[in-house]
């Protein structure tokens, strides 16, 4: 027995409509729609990725509507969702690169340095890091090698500023007392 792949207009007038076994949500969603995009734009840089965290964090709300006991509240669960969402795309980026007109000049190696000996430094000192703790290492790489500040340091880790600064203080230490880096110095 074959499925017809294909549907006429008649068979999908017939469907019910996705949102008929929750006749509320249809409701609720005409009715909240521009002030949950307006949060959602707040959240993002692009206008159709604040239509996409939307439509994603709404899709997560249908999807407990029966379990969400207080619809007065709802405004704050679909918050809630999307800013739930757009941190979990937040960890998940992908650095862009971008193309431009000229390409950079490098910058010029410090007369009487040799290449052999920054790449022996560079090796050595990512062999320490390396040594560090996992969360240790974690800050460094944020704070040193991504440039982020403590306080993004902090939110991409989900811990403090405090917790971020005293953990960079110890692996500074460490890297400080690494053997292998005091043989370069």
């Amino acid at each position: 027995m074959t499925t017809p792949v294909c549907t006429s207009a008649s068979d999908v007038a017939r469907r019910p409509s996705p949102y008929a076994a929750y006749p509320s949500f249809a409701s609720y969603v005409r009715a909240r729609r521009p002030v949950l995009l307006r949060t959602a734009r707040s959240l993002t840089a692009n206008p159709s990725d604040a239509e996409d965290l939307l439509q994603t964090a709404l899709t997560k709300t249908y999807v407990a509507w029966e379990r969400i006991e207080d619809h007065r509240a709802l405004d704050g669960y679909v918050r809630r969702a999307l800013v739930n969402t757009r941190t979990s795309q937040w960890r998940k980026r992908r650095v862009d690169e971008f193309s431009c007109e000229e390409l950079p000049e490098p910058e010029p190696a410090p007369s009487g340095a040799d290449p052999a000996e920054r790449q022996a430094l560079h090796d050595a000192m990512w062999r320490a890091i390396m040594r560090l703790p996992d969360r240790q290492r974690a800050m460094v790489v944020l704070r040193y090698y991504e440039d982020l500040s403590e306080a993004q340091t902090a939110e991409v880790l989900d811990v403090s500023i405090g917790t971020v600064k005293s953990a960079v203080s110890r692996a500074l230490g460490k890297l400080r007392e690494d053997p292998e880096l005091e043989l370069i110095r």
